[in-house]
């Protein structure tokens, strides 16, 4: 399933060229022409969809061995894997994506801030259950 608006779709149809990394039936890496740092690598599948809920389960399997193949082959010691889903998340490109990130000191790479919250144990124990119970 592809989208004949999707720039992601295009670059795997090879109507716009791409530094390919890897190919597979299912999946399709390449260098980000915007990188954040060295290495700066896209795993994507090829079943076009928006948002990691969109994609069959049987169409990520080889995306994080093929994540982790770039960063052994890109010699990152310390790197970031990150697939982001809408707008406010900072998603872009409406087909799913993972970045592939070297970190390779404190000024390259991905920067993140982590506000993390206090949680009530019992708020959080009936989150859980509510989760849970939906899985």
């Amino acid at each position: 399933m592809s989208s004949a608006a999707c720039i992601f779709c295009k670059i795997i149809k090879g109507d716009i060229p791409s530094f390919k990394l890897f190919e597979s039936d299912k999946v399709f890496a390449f260098l980000d022409i915007q990188p954040l740092s060295r290495g700066h690598a896209l795993v994507i599948p090829k079943y076009h969809g928006a948002k990691l809920t969109d994609i069959p389960d049987n169409d990520l399997l080889e995306i994080l061995p093929v994540a982790k193949k770039i960063a052994l082959a890109s010699g990152a010691s310390d790197f970031n894997i990150l697939q982001n889903n809408g707008r406010i998340a900072h998603q872009v490109v409406d087909h799913v994506h993972f970045h592939m990130i070297p970190k390779p000191n404190e000024q390259e790479g991905l920067g993140i801030q982590w506000p993390a919250k206090e949680t009530e144990m019992d708020e959080l124990k009936a989150l859980y259950e509510e989760i849970k119970s939906k899985m």
